[in-house]
């Protein structure tokens, strides 16, 4: 099929490889993708603020944009869930009701359109580390995903997967992070305190924006563990 792949603001800023990296694995998959450059925010910044009206000035032309979309598959949980199950809140009572919720009805993330819509799990992946997977919030609790990113782990070969005993937000939450930064901070040390207890070597996760904000208190702590995307582990040959 043609998939849609909406690679979120930061993913493309930041963290291109693991967006570089679901293009390689859905094209071995034997599909096409496409990536249009006109999408570059879903809206989720002001919306989660209660400016839905702006919220909706920067996602119209994305959901315009999509609207013919055979699959649209989003590389972050967060994201995912801006435009799969809030759009078509967002756009409620609007021209755009009923495109919302058929694109809504169309978009997945990434690791839950690999094992439920496409049925896959081993992608032929090597990664000889121990992990420890952490689950950004908007993807375990909005989306329900739980399952999906460690049925792919377990057929990276050479992987060990511990899991953390504290299931718990990293306390980047986006703009939360800016509004509330020590609360941000004391949430995400005793995220990197549960990873620790794990005594693996790498974080992994779907969402890079979780990723970024434990990668920089990791830094700063001078802790040895790294951070990785789950589409880089699912890409390493």
């Amino acid at each position: 099929m043609t998939v849609t792949l909406f690679i979120p603001c930061f993913m493309d800023a930041l963290y291109p490889r693991a967006g570089i990296s679901m293009v390689e694995i859905l094209e071995r998959l034997g599909h096409q993708v496409v990536c249009p450059e006109e999408i570059a925010c879903c809206g989720q910044p002001p919306f989660n603020s209660g400016y839905w009206n702006e919220a909706r000035t920067i996602a119209t032309p994305v959901l315009e944009k999509l609207a013919d979309a055979e699959a649209v598959v989003i590389g972050s949980g967060s994201c995912g869930a801006m435009v799969k199950n809030f759009y078509p809140e967002l756009f409620k009572a609007t021209r755009h009701a009923e495109l919302a919720k058929q694109v809504a009805a169309r978009t997945w993330e990434f690791s839950d359109f690999l094992v439920s819509k496409l049925g896959v799990t081993d992608l032929g992946a090597k990664f000889p580390h121990k992990v420890t997977f952490h689950d950004g919030c908007h993807g375990l609790r909005e989306l329900g995903i739980h399952k999906q990113p460690r049925a792919l782990l377990a057929k990276v070969r050479e992987l060990e997967l511990v899991e953390m005993t504290e299931v718990s937000c990293c306390g980047f939450g986006g703009t939360f992070a800016a509004k509330f930064p020590m609360i941000s901070t004391a949430m995400g040390e005793v995220k990197c305190a549960s990873a620790a207890e794990t005594g693996a070597e790498y974080i992994v996760s779907s969402d890079s924006s979780c990723l970024m904000h434990i990668q920089g208190l990791l830094s700063r702590q001078g802790k040895p563990t790294k951070t990785v995307s789950l589409a880089e582990v699912l890409n390493h040959q």
